[in-house]
């Protein structure tokens, strides 16, 4: 028996427990913990991450106190993501549901000349917030000033680009794929169109897949989608990770960083 789960007149309790969730397309980040909270009975869910609604991948859902403890710590890690640009336009939002407001031709490029752009996005940088974002200010997210109108500028905020693979690059549909490792609270938005401008045309994200966090990835995930249907529960709680184990698998990770770290000083 799962340690999040307990046996109680003839049917299974839940307690608490972490659940990595394949978000779909259209859905919300609180959707899906609002549909873990009613099919678990309990109050206590939250997620480690928003995704846009247009973007899927993996949402860590935390439920339970102790494992809602475990948020900002699951919240700290890596994210990697794999990316579709669009270039030649740009859009309010930076990505497909805003309004166009500039179009560019997108000049003749190479492999080797995307390449040498993403190069240069490597490392630590900063980054400004877009204004679709929820980002707060005086209590409110950017975007409830946005939609009226009302656009706040936020301070630029340390980032960092660990890795940033070309994935292909289509001509004639002028779409770009890359994948990128990156610090929390990284704009994947905002870096499609630094990239989109570095290469001279301007660009929006079209499409954006989280493949993994911290020590968790999509391959380990449940689909988003299951949990709307008549086995929803069923579903659910075959991905149960014990509040436990989550920790030991982070406590794992994080010596051994350690000790790759150690490692190098050691060796440079």
């Amino acid at each position: 028996m799962n340690d999040g789960l307990a046996a109680v007149s003839g049917r299974q309790e839940f307690s608490a427990g972490i659940f990595l969730v394949d978000k779909p397309r259209g859905a919300t980040s609180f959707a899906m913990v609002r549909q873990v909270r009613r099919l678990l009975g309990i109050k206590k869910v939250g997620h480690a991450g928003t995704l846009d609604p247009f973007a899927t991948g993996l949402l860590i859902i935390c439920a339970g106190r102790p494992a809602t403890r475990l948020i900002e710590r699951f919240m700290s890690g890596r994210k990697t993501y794999r990316a579709l640009l669009q270039l030649g336009v740009e859009t309010e939002t930076q990505d497909p549901e805003g309004r166009v407001v500039a179009s560019s031709p997108v000049p003749a490029l190479t492999g080797d000349d995307i390449r040498i752009c993403l190069q240069a996005f490597i490392g630590p940088r900063m980054q400004v917030p877009p204004h679709f974002s929820a980002v707060k200010y005086k209590g409110k997210p950017l975007y409830y000033y946005a939609r009226k109108g009302i656009k706040i500028d936020k301070e630029a905020r340390p980032i960092e680009i660990f890795s940033l693979d070309l994935n292909g690059y289509d001509p004639g549909s002028r779409q770009l794929e890359i994948t990128v490792t990156c610090s929390r609270g990284t704009y994947i938005r905002v870096l499609a169109l630094d990239i989109g401008r570095q290469l001279g045309c301007g660009a929006h994200l079209r499409e954006l897949r989280r493949l993994g966090s911290g020590i968790f990835t999509t391959a380990d995930s449940l689909a988003g989608e299951a949990l709307s249907g008549p086995a929803g529960l069923q579903h659910l709680l075959t991905g149960v990770i014990p509040v436990e184990r989550a920790v030991a698998m982070m406590d794992a990770a994080d010596d051994a960083a350690g000790k790759g770290v150690a490692a190098a000083l050691t060796t440079s």
